[in-house]
């Protein structure tokens, strides 16, 4: 791959619709439109006002050298810098079809410009300074988005809300450095802006500041990746019914047969403030059914290694050594389960699955009914007090939601607290640099400063062509 090359690919969907767009970027980008746009007016493309839409004829040159008249659509030239690529840019719509808009595309690779790569347009951006690497993560983030709150939080990231916060840290640490090493190199010329003092207040705020940026990572996380959560229990408690009724259709077999279920069922789904990335499984029980037995073991699996687990208790049953057994095993998850009581519109007021979950110390229930939708919200209410900060503005407020941001951020707070703790110990100034820079790199790659080639290439590779 050539940075200096001219590029182009289409950048709408694939398939039948009512316009496509090709997108064209680099130095020849408006010489390269030229050979295959002519707006009505009679001017070149390259000749018209930057960033106004014109109408024009789209051409392809035939082997013997003539022009061939393939369409008709729209053109406009996007002068750099002032250009999502930072480099001169030009958009051809033309009529969305397959075909034509194969031939459109063609048409300016024979023209002289160079099928880009996976996200090579975005990556352009991020190389002229356009975006940062945080805000190309959160534009390839809001392309995948498959829930509003995804969708929100992703475009608080393309907007810079966590870029702003880690270049206000970054700038913060760099003040520091340029006071102690003016202290360091000119001692007697009293040119540092802090003292000893002073600098080790500012090393805290900025350490205080950016752990409290990790914590958000516990309901970024929560949102873009989405919590595997299983939902298990005995037989017929009415797990497939829950989960119909948190995917919204009826996607579980309920019957009133025992061991209707044998297999898992999964389904990623906004629920409250998060994304469950649910799976329903077998009904536990001991069973001589080859195949049954098979899910149920599949089921004790996914329960180890869940984040959430939703435990269902059928509450018009008298509990029995059974359920007491199943409580013991869900004592052993370390407070990711919530236990969930259903058939609450039909249940008795002195449960003795409630006494025996408040026996057991689980944790307080949910009562639900899964056939009437009764406790949904309390339900997500419970989720959303685990996992998320309610605190936390998705739409503003600058939130982690990568694991390769949350890494570097946790690292930097530990070169911050290095350096906290020579300072008080006294060490000399230039010792505490060491850190200081080590922390500065950390939070210096979470935004492009400085970072490893093969992190850029496999963050761009995730992107579709055109984008």
């Amino acid at each position: 791959m050539n940075v200096f090359d001219t590029i182009a690919a289409v950048s709408t969907p694939r398939g039948k619709g009512g316009i496509a767009v090709i997108r064209i970027s680099g130095d020849r980008a408006a010489e390269v439109a030229d050979r295959v746009f002519r707006p009505k007016s009679g001017r070149l493309l390259s000749e018209t006002e930057p960033q106004r839409q014109v109408w024009g004829d789209i051409f392809a040159t035939a082997p013997d050298g003539k022009l061939i008249n393939i369409d008709d659509g729209m053109g406009v030239f996007f002068k750099g810098p002032h250009s999502f690529t930072g480099e001169d840019t030009v958009e051809i719509s033309c009529h969305g079809g397959m075909l034509i808009t194969q031939s459109v595309l063609e048409a300016v690779l024979a023209a002289g410009a160079r099928y880009a790569t996976p996200g090579e347009f975005t990556r352009r951006a991020f190389i002229s300074g356009r975006i940062t690497l945080t805000q190309a993560e959160a534009l390839g983030e809001l392309l995948d988005a498959k829930t509003e709150n995804q969708m929100i939080l992703s475009r608080s990231g393309v907007k810079g809300a966590l870029s702003d916060k880690i270049d206000a840290l970054y700038s913060g640490l760099e003040n520091i450095l340029s006071s102690i090493y003016a202290k360091i190199d000119f001692p007697e010329e009293d040119l540092a802006e802090m003292g000893r003092e002073e600098i080790e207040r500012s090393v805290r705020l900025i350490r205080d500041e950016a752990v409290s940026l990790a914590a958000t990572y516990k309901t970024g996380r929560a949102v873009k990746e989405g919590l595997r959560t299983v939902i298990c229990g005995r037989t017929n408690a009415g797990k497939s019914s829950l989960y119909n009724m948190l995917v919204g259709r009826e996607a579980a077999i309920v019957t009133e047969i025992e061991g209707t279920t044998r297999d898992l069922l999964e389904e990623t789904i906004p629920f409250g403030g998060v994304t469950l990335r649910l799976c329903d499984t077998a009904g536990l029980r001991d069973t001589d059914d080859k195949v049954e037995s098979i899910g149920v073991e599949r089921a004790r699996a996914e329960i180890r290694e869940a984040e959430l687990v939703l435990a269902v208790f059928d509450g018009t049953r008298t509990p029995d050594k059974e359920d007491e057994l199943f409580v013991d095993e869900l004592s052993t998850l370390e407070g990711k389960v919530i236990p969930i009581i259903n058939k609450s519109d039909v249940m008795k007021k002195e449960s003795g699955v409630l006494r025996m979950l408040s026996d057991k110390g689980l944790g307080e229930a949910i009562l639900i009914s899964a056939k009437s939708g009764e406790g949904r919200e309390s339900l997500a209410s419970a989720i959303d007090s685990r996992f998320t900060d309610g605190s936390l503005d998705l739409r503003n407020d600058a939130i982690i939601s990568d694991a390769r941001q949350y890494s570097a951020v946790v690292r930097a707070v530990e070169r911050l607290d290095c350096v906290i703790s020579a300072l008080a110990a006294g060490y000399e100034l230039d010792l505490c640099c060491i850190d200081a820079e080590g922390a500065m790199a950390q939070l210096g790659e979470i935004n492009g400063h400085s970072v490893n080639e093969d992190i850029i290439s496999s963050i761009f590779s995730r992107f579709c062509v055109g984008k």
